[in-house]
């Protein structure tokens, strides 16, 4: 595939920056109406039953057909590395799990899904020609992923050992954070990441939520890093939209 060529490019990779999202849908057809309306996201075939998202011509996300009805319907992030396995051997060191070990894709890079010592999934990605996002930071892109944790100092120690260039470097700029769990929803809710996207007027942007069949599940809100809402798509699929 020609898309997003980098040969080489898993050299220079900054461990532990997030660097693709992709949602696991079961209707792909439903996502690419409410994606693209609601970001202006245009779309093209990628691989197996995944399509590209593009903002402006450039590759944002993927949306991936849901294979098995227990698999939730989510969004989620991946985490650069120049070595999947060996990550993932870490991972399994500092007490995580192993959801999906490392496996080629279709020529585009390695790919794997872990969890932290608390449950929360996370992925990994080891580029080959597809070094991941395009464009970030722009609205109708990713701009974040925040972390809500049961035990944020736990979960400080499991990033940090695993990505401490990324969380701790001198000139690192994190594009994740951690939060309890119990600041924005029930105390039962497992940990979990979510999945921000940058918008230009969050009040408009879930005003097309609501339009669009998708349902608002918290804010808006401040946070550090911006005015915050919690939403889910009309398939059920929760992330948040980031004002800034």
């Amino acid at each position: 595939m020609a898309e997003n060529r980098a040969s080489g490019y898993g050299e220079d990779v900054r461990e532990g920056v997030p660097c693709w999202v992709d949602a696991q849908l079961p209707d792909v057809e439903a996502g690419r109406r409410f994606y693209g309306e609601l970001f202006g996201w245009t779309f093209e075939e990628a691989y197996g039953t995944s399509v590209w998202a593009r903002k402006d011509g450039e590759t944002v996300a993927a949306l991936a057909h849901k294979t098995d009805g227990r698999m939730p319907t989510v969004w989620t992030v991946y985490f650069a590395t120049p070595d999947a396995e060996a990550l993932v051997r870490r991972v399994r060191d500092a007490d995580g799990q192993v959801v999906t070990p490392p496996e080629p894709v279709d020529g585009l890079g390695v790919a794997a899904l872990v969890a932290d010592p608390e449950g929360a999934v996370f992925g990994l990605w080891q580029p080959g020609t597809h070094p991941g996002f395009a464009t970030r930071h722009e609205p109708g892109t990713f701009a974040w992923a925040q972390l809500y944790a049961r035990d944020t100092a736990a979960a400080n120690a499991f990033y940090g050992g695993l990505f401490h260039d990324a969380l701790f470097g001198r000139d690192a700029e994190p594009d994740f954070g951690r939060a309890p769990v119990t600041d924005l929803f029930p105390a039962e809710m497992p940990p979990h990441f979510l999945v921000h996207f940058r918008v230009e007027d969050c009040a408009a942007a879930l005003a097309a939520v609501n339009r669009l069949g998708g349902r608002i599940q918290a804010g808006p809100f401040a946070a550090s890093y911006g005015t915050v809402a919690v939403v889910t798509d009309n398939q059920g699929a929760s992330f948040a939209l980031l004002e800034r």
